[in-house]
Formats: structure tokens, C-alpha cells, sequence
């Protein structure tokens, strides 16, 4: 109940207040501030507003409105989780080394939660024991919604948890694409989880509700204040063992939440995008800048990134295979040497492969039998085209699979070839 009040009276995250907690405990804590007996001006001036106490008004009771959300929660099937329950998220505790070298309150007080409210079945600490976060621009294009997709159902059907703030774009996108794999999701709120923002995504809250979990910092009925939001990043990139940023312009929410990530020494993983678009210009940048960055294309290379080692293996993109792809060096010189129509003799290929006539009739045998070639009367051919049904209607033009058959086994024609 002291960790309800203390949310109350001071943003997530206050560095001062989490101290005293660790200090004194919580109880010890609310008294304090209550009292007034806090070293910290701005804390103070901050617990007194909160308050009422300013110009005569009327004091609020912590306690009471403590006790009153607790009954909220209820009714609504949220609980509490504190750091001393079996289902507390351990990996968020790291936020109490965490220190960031840029200005300002939201990069100063990124302590751990002192309480997280839950809406959903799912034991918190499970369902974030192996997840990723997936996180964007709120305007996203269709190239960033489309990525999004394929790396939240591939995790998702691969058993992970994906994570994500519940705004329009990438976090939608990120939420319903795990939704449609049958797999869990967590969205991490920055208001209260029965008031769920943006309004426009209350029927995809619902259902994460029912799969998955809905978490937030801030008690039931919290607004969603836009400070909210970057103090919220920070779990985020705490709780996760890596963070994917799929589209992200140069001033971005998502942006922020990296800067966290690199601190905690968390898998940093980026998509490219197209260099013109500017909701690609964040994720470059991110490149450009941070040597730990990973350039992550899709699912596959997302799970190599965070899996244990030797789990996940993302193969090396190849383009389509032939047959003379397994060739040696020798017996490809013979073959780019065998006319593309009519034939040639062993001596001919000798002479313009430039290798001894008995490296030539080593390799043709072999070509031979791998079908490469074939061996006529008056001389070594490419195999013929495809069968006479097979060609163009009146002219004799090779079909379409006929000359793929061709192209498969022979070099293209010089230009010489190419202009008779």
C-alpha cells in the first residue's frame, strides 16, 4: 500500500524516492514525505502539490487513496506486483545502475519500478523471461508494418514473448502480428491499465488483455501525460533481452528507448530501411553511431541475435542455385568454352579454355555426366532444348521453360553472339 502511495506522490523512476525505499523501506518512506522531512527541494515542493497543499486546500490522504485503487484494481481483475512477489520481473532491477549522459528529469530518474499493476493471466516474470521488444514510429509506412509483422509472428511462433507500448504503427503492428501467431504479447502502458491509450487501439487492448498482459507503472486511472511515455521507455528496454527497432524517424520515441537499451548492454537490433524514407532516417542513424547496433533483416536474424548460443541460425542470403554452381575451376573454363549452338572439338576446347587436351577429356567426362554436355558425332554440344512441343507456336521460339532449361546450363552469348 506504501508503494501505491509513494507512485502517487512521485513520478516512476524519482532516483531520490527509490533510494529512501531501498534505504528505509517503503513504509518508513511515506512517512517521511509526509512529514515533509525529505532533503530533496524538489521532491518536496513536488509531494506538497500532490498533496493539496498549497493556498489552503485540502490535504489528500495517501493511505485512503492507496486503499481506494487497491479496490479499483480488484474490480477491474488488475493486480500489484512488487519487487518481494515470485512473479516480479528481476531484469528491471538493473535500472538502479543505470546512468545516462544526457540532460533533463526523464534521464535522471530511471530507477527501477517500485510496483508494476498487471491485467492478465500470465505470471509477469514468465511471460518476460524470454521476450523481445519491438518498437517504431507511430506513423509507419507499409515497408515498416510489413517487417514488423514477419519478425512478431516469427517470435511469437518461436515461443517468445513479444513487448511493445500499445501506440498506432510499429507497436500495433508488433501486438497484432504475435496475436496472429497464437503467441503472447505485453504491452507496457504509460496510464493506467483500465484506460488503455490510444482509445483507437481499446479492442486490440482486450485482447491482449485476454492472451497476454497489459502492465503499467502508473495506478488505475492514470493519464496518459506525455512525460509518461519516455519515463515508461526505460522498462521497456529493461525487461527484454533485446530491443528490435523497425522504422524510426530522426526524433523518436523509439530513438529514446535505445539510448537505454545500449546503456543496459542489451541486444541493440536495427532494420534498415529505404535511404529516402524518412522514417528510416532514426534507424540509420542508429547504425551510423552505435558500433553494438545490429542489423537485423527479419525473425530469423532477431533470434540468432537473442537466443542462446548455437539456438537459432540464420542462413546467409543466396540468390537461386544451378547446377554449374558446383563446379570446379577447370571444369567451368571447359564448359564457358563449349559453343552456345553447334559443337566443338576437344582440341578446339583445349585451345580456348587454355588447358592441356587431357585436363579437357577428364572434365568433359565428368560434365558429361552431370548433363552439362553431350558427346555427338562431330564433336561436344550443349545439351539440345527443350522438346519440339515445347516451342513457340509458329516461329520455332523457344518457350519460356524451354530457354530457362538453356540458361541453366550455359553462359550467356557474347555480344558478337547476341547481335547475329
Amino acid at each position: 500500500m506504501a508503494r501505491v502511495a509513494l507512485t502517487w506522490l512521485a513520478e516512476p523512476g524519482n532516483r531520490a524516492v527509490w533510494e529512501m525505499v531501498r534505504e528505509e523501506g517503503a513504509p518508513r518512506t511515506l512517512s517521511r514525505l509526509l512529514r515533509g522531512d525529505v532533503g530533496n527541494d524538489s521532491l518536496r515542493a513536488a509531494v506538497l502539490a500532490r498533496l493539496g497543499g498549497f493556498a489552503g486546500a485540502r490535504l489528500v490522504d495517501p493511505q485512503r487513496l492507496a486503499e481506494a485503487t487497491l479496490r479499483r484494481a480488484k474490480r477491474l481483475g488488475a493486480r500489484i506486483v512488487v519487487p518481494s512477489d515470485d512473479e516480479w520481473p528481476g531484469r528491471v532491477d538493473e535500472l538502479a545502475t543505470l546512468e545516462l549522459d544526457t540532460e533533463g528529469r526523464v534521464n535522471h530518474d530511471v530507477r527501477p519500478p517500485l510496483c508494476v499493476w498487471v491485467r492478465g493471466r500470465w505470471p509477469l516474470r514468465e511471460a518476460l523471461e524470454r521476450s523481445v521488444a519491438v518498437v517504431g514510429a507511430r506513423a509507419a509506412t507499409p515497408y515498416g508494418m510489413q517487417v514488423t509483422s514477419e519478425v512478431g509472428f516469427g517470435l511469437a511462433e518461436k515461443g517468445w514473448t513479444v513487448v511493445s507500448g500499445g501506440a498506432f504503427g510499429i507497436d500495433a503492428t508488433a501486438h497484432r502480428a504475435a496475436l496472429a501467431a497464437g503467441g503472447r504479447t505485453v504491452a507496457v502502458l504509460a496510464c493506467g491499465v483500465d484506460r488503455p491509450y490510444p482509445a483507437g487501439n481499446s479492442a486490440l487492448f482486450e485482447q491482449i488483455a485476454e492472451t497476454g498482459l497489459l502492465i503499467s507503472e502508473w495506478p488505475p486511472g492514470a493519464e496518459p501525460l506525455r512525460h509518461r511515455f519516455l519515463v515508461r521507455n526505460r522498462v521497456i528496454a529493461a525487461a527484454t533481452l533485446g530491443t528490435v527497432v523497425t522504422e524510426a524517424a530522426a526524433r523518436s520515441g523509439a530513438t529514446q528507448t535505445m539510448s537505454r537499451v545500449f546503456a543496459l548492454r542489451r541486444v541493440a537490433m536495427v532494420v534498415p530501411g529505404p535511404v529516402t524514407s524518412a522514417m528510416s532516417v532514426g534507424c540509420h542513424e542508429l547504425l551510423r553511431t552505435h558500433p553494438d547496433a545490429i542489423l537485423v533483416t527479419g525473425a530469423k536474424q532477431v533470434l540468432e541475435a537473442v537466443g542462446r548460443m548455437g539456438e537459432y541460425h540464420a542462413e546467409a542470403a543466396r540468390g537461386p542455385e544451378h547446377r554449374r554452381d558446383s563446379l570446379d575451376e577447370e571444369s567451368s573454363l571447359v564448359l564457358e568454352a563449349v559453343p552456345r549452338r553447334g559443337h566443338a572439338s576437344a582440341e578446339e576446347l583445349a585451345a580456348k579454355a587454355g588447358l592441356p587436351l587431357r585436363t579437357v577429356l577428364r572434365r568433359l567426362s565428368l560434365l558429361e555426366l552431370a548433363g552439362l554436355v553431350v558427346r555427338r558425332a562431330d564433336g561436344i554440344a550443349l545439351p539440345r532444348r527443350a522438346p519440339l512441343e515445347q516451342a513457340g507456336p509458329d516461329d520455332g521460339t523457344p518457350s519460356r521453360a524451354a530457354a530457362s532449361s538453356v540458361s541453366d546450363v550455359a553462359p550467356p552469348p557474347s555480344g558478337r553472339e547476341a547481335a547475329g
